[in-house]
């Protein structure tokens, strides 16, 4: 199942947007919100001897979309660096996200 089936597409990001602002659709969750964000759905890569995402806090993207066999996890970015600032990090778990961030929401498949 694709994550698009969640939400009602607005835009689809064009080549220099989501080479630029980092962002590959802009809608709306379907039953869980009214207002339209634009998502970064970058697929989880190997980092070293881990497996994730590599962010950066000038994106133009509101949340990030993780994809498991299982679910979608998705985290609100200016959320994510304010964290990321506060606690002066420079890598972060998904699963402390999820225990310490307020908004996220996980979408079974």
């Amino acid at each position: 199942m694709s994550f698009l089936n969640y939400i009602k597409v607005i835009n689809q990001a064009t080549k220099t947007e989501k080479e630029k602002e980092l962002w590959d659709v802009s809608g709306i969750i379907k039953g869980r919100s009214n207002q339209e964000f634009k998502f970064d759905l970058r697929p989880m890569t190997r980092q070293g001897h881990d497996i994730g995402k590599i962010g950066k806090t000038d994106t133009k993207a509101d949340k990030m979309v993780f994809e498991f066999k299982d679910k979608f996890i998705i985290v609100d970015l200016p959320e994510l660096h304010r964290y990321i600032k506060e606690n002066r990090l420079q890598k972060v778990y998904l699963q402390d996200l999820i225990s310490k961030l307020d908004w996220n929401i996980i979408l079974p498949k």
